[in-house]
C-alpha cells in the first residue's frame, strides 16, 4: 500500500487530485490510501508518519507550503514531497527540503502517474537494493539481501546468493567499494560477507546461518570484530 497526502488550500484542487489517485489505484492495481490537508499548519499539527508522498501546495494562507516543508522534514526525513505551485519562482528553494519534484499547477493524469510510477520504483530499489553482474553468460541481477557473501576464484569473483553461485570478473576492490555502504564487511583479502547471515565467530573463522565457513584473516579481524558488533548492537 502506498499512503499519499494532499495539503492545498484549494478545495477543488484537492477534489481533483483525490480522484486522480483513485484512477490510478484502478488501472494499476495498488492499494492507495489519501489523506487531505487544507493548510500547511494542519498538516503540521496532524501529520501522520506513515505518510509515504506528500503533495504540497507552496502558497497557502496560515503555514505555506515551505514552511511545513522544514516542520515535516524535523518529523520525518524519509517522506517524499512534490510541490506544487503557479509560481516557478519557489522552485530552487523547494528543493532546500530533498523535495522529489516541482510540478507547476494544475496537474494532469499523466504527469501525475508519471511522478507516482517513478516514486514507487525509486522505493522499490531502495528496500531491495540489488547488484548488476556480468560475464561471458550474460547479465545478472542480484538481491543483495539474498547475498551471502563474495570470494575470489580463478582470479575472478564467486558471488554466493541464495538463489545461485554466481562469476563476476570485477576485482575483490571494485565489489568491495560498491558494497560496502549497504553494509558488506571485508572479513579477508579474500572474502566480503553479509553480516545477516552471520551466526557467530570463532577465533579466525565466521559461521554463517547456513553452516557454512568463512576465514577471517588476523589483520582484518579487528575492524571486522568492530563493524559486526556495530551491526548486531543495531538489530537488538
Amino acid at each position: 500500500m502506498i499512503h499519499l497526502a494532499i495539503c492545498d488550500d484549494e478545495r477543488l484542487l484537492v477534489d481533483s487530485l483525490t480522484e486522480q489517485f483513485r484512477r490510478y489505484a484502478l488501472e494499476t492495481g495498488k492499494e492507495v490510501r489519501i489523506t487531505t490537508y487544507y493548510d500547511g499548519l494542519e498538516l503540521i499539527e496532524k501529520y501522520d508518519p506513515t505518510i509515504d508522498l506528500i503533495f504540497l501546495d507552496i502558497q497557502m494562507k496560515l503555514v505555506d507550503g515551505l514552511r511545513a516543508a522544514k516542520r515535516v522534514r524535523e518529523l520525518d526525513e524519509k517522506v517524499g514531497i512534490i510541490f506544487l505551485t503557479t509560481l516557478t519562482q519557489y522552485g530552487l528553494e523547494g528543493y532546500k527540503y530533498q523535495a522529489l519534484d516541482y510540478v507547476i499547477k494544475p496537474l494532469k493524469y499523466a504527469r501525475l502517474k508519471s511522478e507516482l510510477d517513478s516514486f514507487l520504483s525509486r522505493r522499490c530499489r531502495e528496500e531491495n537494493p540489488f547488484i548488476i553482474v556480468s560475464n561471458d553468460s550474460g547479465n545478472y541481477r542480484i538481491l543483495l539481501n539474498s547475498l551471502r557473501y563474495v570470494e575470489t576464484f580463478n582470479r575472478n569473483l564467486l558471488f554466493h546468493s541464495e538463489q545461485e553461485n554466481i562469476i563476476c570478473y570485477k576485482t575483490m576492490k571494485e565489489i568491495t567499494q560498491r558494497l560496502t555502504p549497504h553494509g558488506f564487511i571485508r572479513c579477508h583479502s579474500s572474502y566480503l560477507v553479509n553480516p545477516f547471515f552471520v551466526k557467530g565467530v570463532k577465533k579466525l573463522e565466521i559461521t554463517l546461518i547456513t553452516g557454512e565457513t568463512l576465514p577471517i584473516s588476523q589483520p582484518k579481524r579487528k575492524e571486522f570484530m568492530e563493524r559486526l558488533t556495530e551491526y548486531w548492537g543495531d538489530m537488538l
